[in-house]
């Protein structure tokens, strides 16, 4: 029986790092970076005795990296994520799908028809699943992407996974909400982390602050987000359908008609998350500019299941429609 590309990488990666992890005794998810550094230099550096040595470097040489497509390499190295976060799952620590990721790289390269080239900023890297799969499916358009996330192990496998796509990620340990030394970038995708930010000082820098407790940390990463993207440019958020419900709403809603234009909402199927309380949307924003005129219209759509190829292809043209009536 013959495997897929994916499920051959997979099976490497996860028995290379299984042998990394036992030797070094470290978590899954450390020894998956070490295993990925391992496959893109075509050597190996941790100190380990001759017999695993030799052993991981037959392996690694019956995958030669180059001759494998980047979208490949990138599937099988979340799938052993994923593998990785089954052991010891965190909050933080979710993976946005594939077919999100899809979809949200359909919208931007649409919204951005007339650019040519795109820069980006993710300030919730995580894995780096969604900036990447958004890249390899918009091969060469953007010619940079600036990732920030807070945990250093996640920062790895965002680096390591970079590196063997050979896709342009630079990357920023630290806290998003601080302040980034980023140039304006041309459009904001992100997964926003759904909670309240603990740093009560920090908050108190921002319009979004909650006027008592603790501020909604999605709040705030969204106004730091409009703060480091170019007027006119877009914004992707994945945000809870219960965005414009919650206690803050409505100062929500007063920083967004002062700042951007909605330009739309798109409600996922629920079956793409656990239950319906963690469902999400596509919310599109568009910084304002003196250029730029809102929608007549918001964009404000129910996808169908992502299974359902025709009704998809259906619900793609009925965007394309809306755009050339809503052309700014």
């Amino acid at each position: 029986m013959s495997h897929s590309p994916v499920e051959s990488i997979f099976t490497m990666l996860n028995e290379t790092t299984t042998a990394l992890q036992d030797a070094h005794a470290s978590s899954f998810l450390e020894a998956l970076a070490e295993s990925g550094e391992n496959w893109f230099r075509g050597e190996i550096s941790q100190d380990i005795d001759d017999v695993l040595q030799k052993r991981l470097a037959r392996k690694y040489d019956e995958y030669p990296l180059e001759t494998f497509k980047k979208e490949d390499v990138r599937k099988a190295f979340q799938l052993t994520i994923l593998k990785g976060m089954k052991e010891h799952i965190q909050p933080n620590h979710q993976m946005t799908p594939d077919s999100i990721a899809m979809v949200i790289g359909f919208l931007l390269d649409k919204f951005t028809r007339s650019e040519k080239e795109l820069t980006l900023l993710d300030p919730a890297l995580g894995t780096g699943n969604l900036a990447l799969a958004i890249m390899n499916q918009l091969s060469g358009k953007v010619t940079v992407t600036h990732g920030v996330e807070i945990d250093e192990v996640l920062v790895r496998l965002a680096y390591v996974l970079a590196n063997l796509t050979e896709q342009p990620l630079h990357l920023y340990t630290q806290d998003s909400l601080h302040p980034l030394f980023i140039d304006p970038v041309d459009a904001v995708v992100s997964d926003l982390p759904v909670g309240y930010y603990p740093d009560d000082v920090r908050a108190a820098d921002f319009d979004l602050q909650a006027k008592e407790g603790h501020s909604y940390a999605h709040h705030l990463f969204m106004e730091q987000s409009v703060q480091h993207v170019k007027e006119g440019g877009y914004l992707f958020f994945l945000v809870p359908n219960s965005l414009f419900e919650s206690p803050l709403a409505g100062q929500l809603h007063e920083y967004l008609q002062k700042h951007v234009h909605i330009q739309g909402l798109l409600k996922l199927p629920t079956s793409l998350f656990k239950n319906e309380q963690s469902a999400k949307s596509i919310l599109i924003l568009q910084r304002q500019h003196k250029d730029v005129t809102p929608p007549q219209q918001v964009l404000l759509a129910e996808m169908p299941k992502l299974s359902n190829r025709q009704a998809v292809e259906s619900m793609m043209t009925k965007i394309q429609l809306w755009m050339d009536e809503n052309k700014s």
